[in-house]
């Protein structure tokens, strides 16, 4: 292994950009992983097992919280959702990126994790407050209801933005891609991130002191 993998973790409000610029960063590099979530809700249609989510029962759900299995987690609407410790270790361990696209509490919680040394947290700030819910409406995909509900939650979101190593505005999304993936290149070459570094200095070390 050249490196290590990284915890790439993309936030923002709701409409700001974070999924689609999470399926950009997985189509530049394809050996870039998706964590896939647990979660204690029912199975929609066409969804599968291990794929879109891993499905399990709440007694199963709250004993990976208590063993500390899970690496954030929460509880939405009636139901658990968290990402399992386990497969992200393993992933970055054997030079894999993992890319998480969640909200600032899971961001908060995976920093405090066993992980935290191989966090990359990117936070993506709209232009405008109108901009943001621009975006929002012309998807076409929720009611007045449901958007008022997300304009609302925007600015909890917001506020926590000095939380991340990197916080973009995006004004642009080509430019933010562009960015986003110049960020990505350069942190895989931390000295943390590159484990074979050591190696290699005690290699030139000896011929150092081979010398004559």
């Amino acid at each position: 292994m050249t490196r290590r993998g990284l915890l790439i973790i993309l936030s923002s409000p709701s409409g700001a950009g974070k999924s689609t610029l999470a399926k950009r960063l997985r189509a530049w590099d394809q050996d870039i992983r998706f964590s896939v979530s647990a979660t204690t809700r029912a199975p929609r249609v066409g969804e599968t097992d291990g794929k879109d989510y891993h499905f399990v029962d709440e007694t199963s759900f709250k004993r990976m919280v208590s063993d500390r299995e899970m690496l954030e987690h929460a509880h939405v609407f009636g139901n658990f959702y968290g990402s399992p410790l386990g497969p992200v270790s393993d992933a970055i361990e054997t030079g894999h990126d993992v890319l998480f696209d969640i909200d600032w509490q899971g961001a908060q919680q995976i920093q405090k994790s066993p992980l935290a040394s191989s966090v990359l947290s990117i936070f993506l700030l709209p232009p405008s407050i109108s901009e943001l819910r621009r975006r929002l409406e012309s998807r076409g995909q929720d009611s007045d209801e449901v958007i008022a509900k997300r304009m609302n939650r925007s600015w909890d979101e917001i506020s926590h933005w000095d939380g991340y190593n990197y916080v973009l505005i995006n004004d642009d999304l080509d430019h933010t891609e562009s960015r986003v993936k110049t960020i990505v290149t350069a942190e895989r070459l931390r000295g943390s991130q590159q484990p074979s570094l050591v190696d290699h200095v005690r290699q030139l070390q000896a011929e150092f002191e081979a010398q004559p």
